[in-house]
């Protein structure tokens, strides 16, 4: 059994926003019980990232270190058409991930107790993210 569907997300800027619910419940909408589940991100500035859920923390000192690693405005940056975000936008996309491959069992996404689905946003304005979530097997 195969299942594909198009998430839209309206994040409020830079920083992560919990997608774990929406995509669980296009796992069950799809009556795959036992597969994977696959999301793939159609944007270069924003990433996919299993953490934390239970420590908001977590999240808030990754992108600590990030504004570390990747500073905004850095003059080495050529690329800075929309702004002094844009490129660090990109680099910390290249670094993270924009897909995800999470298993179905027993028609949920077989996260960890402590595991959750988050967008994270890398630029500072808000934006409408889109994604593809294919779910394959039986």
């Amino acid at each position: 059994m195969n299942f594909q569907a198009t998430l839209r997300f309206h994040t409020p800027g830079r920083g992560t926003s919990d997608i774990t619910h929406e995509v669980s419940g296009k796992v069950s909408e799809s009556g795959v019980s036992t597969g994977t589940c696959h999301v793939f991100l159609q944007h270069t500035s924003a990433s996919l990232l299993i953490s934390e859920n239970a420590d908001p923390q977590v999240r808030r000192d990754l992108e600590a270190w990030l504004q570390r690693a990747v500073p905004d405005g850095d003059s080495i940056y050529r690329h800075t058409a929309e702004g002094p975000d844009d490129m660090p936008a990109h680099v910390r996309s290249a670094l993270l991930a924009t897909s995800v491959t999470i298993p179905v069992q027993d028609g949920a996404l077989a996260l960890g107790t402590w595991q959750g689905l988050f967008l994270f946003e890398h630029r500072h304005a808000a934006h409408v993210r889109s994604m593809v979530l294919t779910v394959i097997g039986e």
